[in-house]
C-alpha cells in the first residue's frame, strides 16, 4: 500500500543521498521504509500518514525529558522573537558555560560548538596542541562523529596501523589513530608499549553506546584513567550519548572516573544543534584565543540552541529524581525481554539506555555486538513498530527512554515484547 512516507522517500532519493540526512534514518538495516515524522509531543511521534508512535529513539538521546517539553518550547519561543543569530558573544553562553562547569566539575572551561562531531574533532587537536604529540587510540565499535581521523578500523590486529573505514578519506589522515579493543586492557597496554612517548591520548565512549549498548567491565576505565596518567596521554570521555543522560553528571559521575577532556552533544543541547568539548582549565588554555590550537564557527553558542540547553538542564538539575524514574520504567522494558525472550537473547542495559541483542549470550567487545542476528533484530523491529512502538531501526544503536514515558505506555511496551518472544516460542510469526 502506497503512504505518504513512501511517496516522500521516493522523492527524497532525487535530492537527498540515499533519501536521507543521515544514514540509519534510511531502515535499511530493517528493510522497511522509513516513517517521515510530522510532530512529536512528550513519549509520541506522528508521521505524515497519521500513525502515532511511542518513541524509544527520542530524536537518539537528546530527548530525555520527552519531545516538546513545555519550559523548553516556551523559551525557545521567546528567544527566537529576539533574533535566531548574532555571530557575537550572549549572555547565554556564559550561562551554559557555567551550568556545565557546575554539573560536570571536570570540564572547568568549555567550548561550545555545532555538533557532537565538530566536540570529538577539537577535543582532539586541543589534547595533541597540549601534550604536542600526534598519536591517539580510539576502541573498535567506539563512534565519535564523522571526521576524517576517525572513521578508521583496527584490520589485523590491535597493533597495525589504522586504514580508512569511508571512501573519501586518505589513508594519511588516520595513520595516527590507533585502535584497542574495547574492554581488552592488554591491547592498549601494548600500543602504548610500542609508542610511549607518541600517544597524545584515549578517547573513549565510557558506555559504548554506538554498537549496541556496552558497559565497560568493572575496572576497566579505572585502568584507562591509570594507563594515560602514566604515560603522559590524555584521556577523553565521549559523552555525546551519556552526558547528562546517566547522571547529572555523566558517565564520569556515574563511575566515578575523571577525565582529563570531555565532549558532549545532544542532551546539552536540548533538541537543538549544539556541542561541547572542555576539560581543565591549563588544557583548555590552549585554544584560540587564548592559545595556539585554532578553533572557531559562526553558529557556536546561538542563543536558540543555548536556550533549550540551558532550560534542559535547569529541569534536570531541580528534579533529580527524574533518574530514578527513567532507571524503573527503564528496567521494566528490560525485565519484559528477559523474562519473555528465553536463551539467544541479550539485553545490556544502564539507567535509560538498552540495548537488544539476537544471538549472543553476552556482549562486552564489538566482536560480541558483531555476531548479532541482525535479520531476528529486524523482524522484532517490524513487529514492535507495526504495533505503535518506536524503536532503533538497527540492531547496533540504543533504546532510549525519556521522562515523559508514561507508565501505561511503558506496560504497553512490554506487553507487545512478551506478545513478540511468546509468538515466536509457539512458532508464530
Amino acid at each position: 500500500m502506497d503512504t505518504r512516507s513512501r511517496q516522500l522517500f521516493e522523492a527524497a532519493k532525487e535530492h537527498i543521498p540515499g533519501g536521507v540526512n543521515s544514514p540509519v534514518r534510511a531502515f535499511g538495516a530493517v528493510g522497511r521504509t522509513p516513517r517521515f515524522i510530522a510532530s512529536a509531543k512528550g513519549d509520541r511521534i506522528v508521521d505524515v500518514d497519521g500513525n502515532e508512535l511511542i518513541d524509544y529513539v527520542c530524536s537518539w538521546g537528546p530527548g530525555i525529558l520527552g519531545h516538546a517539553h513545555p519550559r523548553v518550547i516556551t523559551k525557545v519561543k521567546e528567544a527566537c522573537e529576539d533574533g535566531l543569530t548574532y555571530g557575537a558573544p550572549t549572555q547565554k553562553e556564559v550561562e551554559l558555560a557555567a551550568l556545565i562547569a557546575e554539573l560536570v566539575p571536570s570540564m572547568e572551561v568549555s567550548r561550545l560548538v555545532s555538533s557532537g562531531t565538530e566536540a570529538v574533532m577539537s577535543a582532539i587537536r586541543t589534547a595533541r596542541g597540549y601534550t604536542k604529540r600526534d598519536r591517539i587510540i580510539k576502541f573498535k565499535g567506539c563512534y565519535h562523529g564523522h571526521s576524517d581521523g576517525l572513521l578508521v578500523k583496527a584490520g589485523s590486529a590491535a597493533l597495525t596501523t589504522s586504514v580508512p573505514d569511508s571512501a573519501g578519506v586518505p589513508a594519511d589522515y588516520s595513520r595516527n589513530t590507533l585502535v584497542a579493543l574495547y574492554n581488552d586492557r592488554e591491547s592498549v597496554e601494548a600500543l602504548f608499549q610500542a609508542d610511549p612517548e607518541g600517544i597524545a591520548a584515549v578517547i573513549v565512549e565510557p558506555v559504548a553506546a554506538n554498537m549496541g549498548v556496552v558497559l565497560p567491565e568493572p575496572g576497566f576505565l579505572e585502568f584507562l584513567r591509570e594507563i594515560t596518567l602514566r604515560y603522559g596521554a590524555l584521556l577523553i570521555f565521549d559523552e555525546v550519548i551519556t552526558g547528562f543522560r546517566l547522571a547529572l553528571g555523566g558517565a564520569q559521575e556515574h563511575y566515578g572516573v575523571v577525565p582529563d577532556l570531555t565532549t558532549l552533544g545532544k542532551i546539552v543541547g536540548g533538541g537543538m544543534p549544539i556541542g561541547a568539548y572542555g576539560g581543565r582549565r591549563e588544557i583548555m588554555k590552549m585554544v584560540s584565543p587564548d592559545g595556539p590550537v585554532y578553533q572557531a564557527g559562526t553558529l557556536s553558542g546561538n542563543p536558540i540552541a543555548t536556550t533549550a540547553g540551558l532550560e534542559t538542564l535547569r529541569i534536570l538539575k531541580e528534579d533529580p529524581s527524574i533518574y530514578a524514574r527513567l532507571d524503573e520504567k527503564a528496567g521494566q522494558i528490560a525485565s519484559a525481554v528477559k523474562e519473555s525472550a528465553g536463551e539467544g537473547v541479550c539485553v545490556n542495559r544502564i539507567g535509560s539506555l538498552l540495548g537488544i541483542f539476537f544471538g549472543p549470550d553476552r556482549v562486552k567487545d564489538y566482536e560480541d555486538a558483531a555476531s548479532s542476528d541482525t535479520v531476528r533484530y529486524a523482524d522484532y523491529f517490524g513487529y514492535l513498530l507495526d504495533r505503535g512502538i518506536y524503536v532503533a531501526p538497527s540492531q547496533f544503536e540504543a533504546m532510549f527512554v525519556s521522562d515523559a514515558h508514561t507508565q501505561e505506555d511503558v506496560k504497553r511496551t512490554c506487553l507487545v515484547i512478551q506478545e513478540y518472544f511468546s509468538g515466536k516460542k509457539a512458532g508464530r510469526g
